[in-house]
């Protein structure tokens, strides 16, 4: 297996074996269940299915029930595909997986959902300076965008044009970040750097190539 589910607790910070103070984000991984295993032959590509975090059964849809059920296992309130493999981590129907799976020192991406920052300008948003200087009558102008076309030709607003709007609330990918250390016993891993989201936020690690 290449990866596993995860939320984020929060952020921290510990001495490496040098002394330096490392911040690293703290991330409870797993444990999470194989609850579908896919092949080319059936549906057509690879991957393993995982699910994370028990959630009520009153809560979750018959089908859900029933699919979780076949893995032997309680239902789950998040559920996530994993597509690229190992040699020698393939992993069966029902198996249980831990933050186990990986090791100190290694390096994984982490893929979660950013902070949503409702409707923002341009200044927030995309880091403008304003029209300029409160002189010259320009008085409202400060946070202003300024032109954003031309008017006989082309007559329009280019598509991807930075303006303003809804900020933050997008799927993120950190890339190659340590993990500094492992506690099993918890499943917690600490990560080296801060992730997407805020704390709760559900997050997938998957292992660096």
């Amino acid at each position: 297996m290449s990866g596993l589910i995860g939320k984020k607790i929060g952020m921290t910070s510990i001495y490496d074996a040098s002394g330096k103070q490392q911040p690293c984000t703290v991330i409870e991984c797993g444990p999470c269940v194989v609850t579908q295993v896919k092949t080319i032959e059936v549906d057509g590509y690879s991957a393993i299915q995982l699910a994370f975090e028990d959630m009520k059964e009153k809560n979750c849809t018959k089908p859900m029930i029933g699919h979780f059920a076949k893995a032997s296992t309680t239902p789950k309130r998040h559920v996530s595909e994993f597509t690229r493999f190992e040699e020698g981590h393939q992993k069966s129907f029902g198996d249980v997986l831990t933050c186990e799976l990986f090791e100190e020192g290694e390096f994984v991406d982490v893929v979660g959902t950013s902070k949503g920052k409702g409707f923002q300008g341009v200044v927030k948003r995309h880091g403008f300076h304003g029209v300029g200087d409160k002189t010259h009558g320009q008085h409202d102008r400060l946070r202003a965008p300024g032109s954003v076309g031309a008017s006989s030709y082309p007559s329009r607003v280019f598509k991807g044009l930075r303006m303003a709007g809804r900020t933050g609330g997008k799927r993120v990918k950190v890339q190659n970040l340590q993990i500094l250390k492992i506690f099993a016993e918890k499943n917690l891993v600490l990560v080296k750097g801060s992730v997407p989201g805020p704390k709760g936020s559900i997050l997938k690690l998957e292992r660096w190539n």
